[in-house]
């Protein structure tokens, strides 16, 4: 793990606004991770981690502050920029996983290839990443034939096959048991360990906090 951030935000600030009525959603957060770090962000519903977790991915603009995310400053580049961004640097797990129902898992694996501009077979590297996965045997399979573990486990393979600098994952385990949710957290470890991958999940679950190196909190829109 290198002490140089990979990810670097600082007095992030985000106000919605509801009519008339200014609503804040973050309140000022400075936050880091460092290259090849996982970190959990905890708090409770309304704390401002889906916020943070949205403007770190370049998903929504802050109102103030900035983030850096491999010593890019997101606030100077254009829309297409961080689309390519979010392309190629930048991975994403969301709880709901997000898959198209119409594709087997393979599929739904190369569309994100796709999306990179990317082609042909899947190099064998990815390949021995799908074993640790434990997809090898169910990448004809479609979404609705496969446990929610399973499911979420192809948004994984998704979100990295492009070979994203940064991996950032939303309430991974929300929709799971208890037994796919170690399952998946367990994944997420190894990719760390294994692969140096950085990644920063957003959770509200302390027992899923404990599989990352560092635990972030928050509360009211701020880091306590």
């Amino acid at each position: 793990m290198s002490s140089q951030p990979i990810i670097q935000a600082r007095d992030l600030r985000k106000v919605y606004h509801v009519g008339e009525v200014e609503v804040p959603a973050l309140r000022g957060v400075d936050v880091d991770a460092a290259r090849g770090e996982f970190v959990a962000v905890v708090g409770p519903s309304g704390s401002g981690k889906s916020t943070l977790f949205h403007i770190l991915g370049g998903l929504t603009p802050p109102t103030a502050g900035t983030v850096r995310i491999d010593d890019m400053d997101l606030a100077q580049m254009s829309d297409s920029d961080r689309t390519n961004m979010r392309k190629t640097t930048v991975g994403f797990v969301f709880q709901k996983y997000n898959l198209l129902p119409t594709l087997t898992a393979k599929d739904n694996i190369e569309i994100a290839r796709n999306i990179a501009g990317k082609s042909g077979p899947l190099d064998p590297e990815f390949e021995q990443l799908l074993a640790l996965l434990g997809l090898t045997n169910r990448l004809n399979h479609k979404p609705r034939a496969m446990s929610g573990g399973e499911q979420q486990r192809v948004a994984i393979a998704r979100a990295i096959v492009n070979r994203p600098s940064i991996l950032l994952a939303d309430e991974p385990t929300g929709n799971l048991d208890t037994e796919n949710s170690n399952a998946v957290l367990g994944l997420l470890r190894r990719l760390n360990q294994q692969l140096g991958q950085t990644i920063l999940m957003i959770t509200h679950n302390p027992e899923a906090a404990a599989f990352a190196d560092r635990i972030v909190t928050m509360r009211d829109g701020r880091i306590v």
